[in-house]
């Protein structure tokens, strides 16, 4: 299969933040120039069509302010290239820069293009091998401590990205794509940070499109999804999937494959309070798993498995109220998820003790949340300590019984007060 020549980061760029065609950021410039200053804009689907082919045109001042405010990056970064030498455009100079995402720890935009071939042909296989070094990692090593090295890792990549031959250049960079999915994922669900999430995962999609995968399009792109869909932006989540479903049909995709976008939208809308909706979405994955496909899931997609759609589907029956039936599912989970999966373990420990709390026992309640606290002192997940505090303030009614106090000392401790104040 040829691979699509185009400015396949702008158009990363333009998925990413939401919309899906030509058309609609096309109509979004238009609609946001008078709100920056700007009168008498208007840009048209054919122009976006310019931008996001293989030579796109450098756009004009005012179409540049509004298209890198409304993307979040600068042109450069966009795929664009400046008409005058490297450095300060001129009468430019005293011009402020357009605003981008700032994060405490500073991203480095995906190369578009090669400069020089200087590397030898068994880079693209080396990095790869750190990548999947990195992915085993995740699920031991604590989240603040492996961020900082994937985070290099993938200015690494950056930096050899110009180097290869184009022969190799693919796969270096789908092990980009790798490393700063992983990042992304890091800062989202263990360290709570979706604003660094969402910038990461855009890179992640910028090198997907680099490397032509569209399965990791789809895998990043549906991680996307969870960060307006846990702030109950259904509308927008929504969108991110549709759009993670066009690619995976790019694929080949495998059943587990489709099963997990599944499962994702499912989580959404649980979190925009949909919950069934969200069971016709599990019922649907488990139709998917049960019938099976012939393609084979990539080895890069190792968060998921009948077991953590398990989990899912208990989490939504908690909050479809369907009780005994949440406790079932989320006890069955409890004992087939494998020894690894720690971090998964302390979220369900938390539904169990939601589920508990829901049923008004709060002693079993507090029982649960107390081994999930067990847990988190050896492998952190934000997501898990988003569970127990959860299931801490809905405990208000017995917070004069014992267990409930023991559990505030646990909770409240030196080293988990400390702990989670740096976190």
């Amino acid at each position: 299969m040829p691979r699509p020549i185009g400015n396949t980061r702008l158009k990363a760029a333009r998925v990413a933040a939401g919309y899906n065609s030509q058309q609609a950021l096309a109509d979004a410039i238009t609609r946001a120039a008078p709100q920056l200053g700007v009168r008498g804009l208007a840009v048209g689907v054919r122009q976006v069509r310019r931008w996001e082919s293989a030579n796109p045109p450098w756009p004009q001042p005012d179409v540049r302010r509004v298209l890198t405010h409304l993307l979040g990056q600068d042109a450069e970064a966009l795929g664009f290239t400046a008409p005058w030498a490297a450095g300060q455009a001129p009468n430019e100079s005293n011009r402020a820069a357009s605003p981008t995402p700032i994060s405490r720890t500073p991203r480095t935009n995906v190369p578009a293009q090669t400069v020089a071939i200087t590397q030898p042909a068994t880079v693209s296989t080396d990095f790869e091998a750190v990548t999947r070094s990195h992915r085993h990692l995740y699920w031991s090593v604590a989240p603040a401590t492996l961020h900082p090295a994937v985070l290099e890792h993938s200015r690494l990549g950056c930096a050899l990205l110009p180097e290869v031959t184009p022969a190799a250049r693919p796969r270096l960079a789908a092990a980009l794509a790798e490393t700063y999915l992983l990042a992304g994922r890091i800062e989202f669900f263990d360290l709570r940070e979706p604003d660094q999430a969402g910038e990461t995962l855009l890179r992640a999609l910028q090198a997907a499109g680099e490397a032509d995968a569209p399965l990791m399009g789809a895998a990043v792109l549906a991680h996307t999804a969870f960060i307006p869909g846990w702030a109950e932006d259904r509308e927008a989540a929504v969108e991110r999937m549709i759009a993670a479903r066009t690619y995976a049909r790019r694929g080949p995709a495998s059943a587990e494959f489709w099963a997990w976008l599944d499962a994702v939208e499912a989580e959404c809308e649980t979190r925009c309070g949909n919950a069934r909706i969200a069971l016709h979405l599990i019922g649907h994955a488990e139709d998917i798993l049960a019938e099976g496909s012939e393609h084979t899931t990539p080895l890069w997609m190792d968060w998921f498995s009948p077991t953590r759609l398990a989990a899912f589907k208990g989490n939504t029956q908690l909050e479809a109220g369907h009780l005994p039936q949440a406790r079932e599912t989320l006890r069955q989970v409890l004992e087939d998820l494998p020894p690894e999966s720690d971090k998964q373990r302390t979220v369900v420990l938390g539904d169990l003790a939601a589920v508990e709390v829901a049923d008004s026992n709060a002693q079993q309640a507090c029982a649960y949340a107390g081994q999930a606290l067990d847990q988190l002192a050896i492998t952190w997940y934000a997501t898990g300590m988003d569970r127990v505090r959860e299931v801490r303030r809905t405990l208000a009614p017995w917070q004069n019984e014992q267990c409930v106090r023991d559990l505030d000392d646990r909770l409240y401790d030196w080293g988990t007060t400390v702990s989670a104040l740096q976190r």
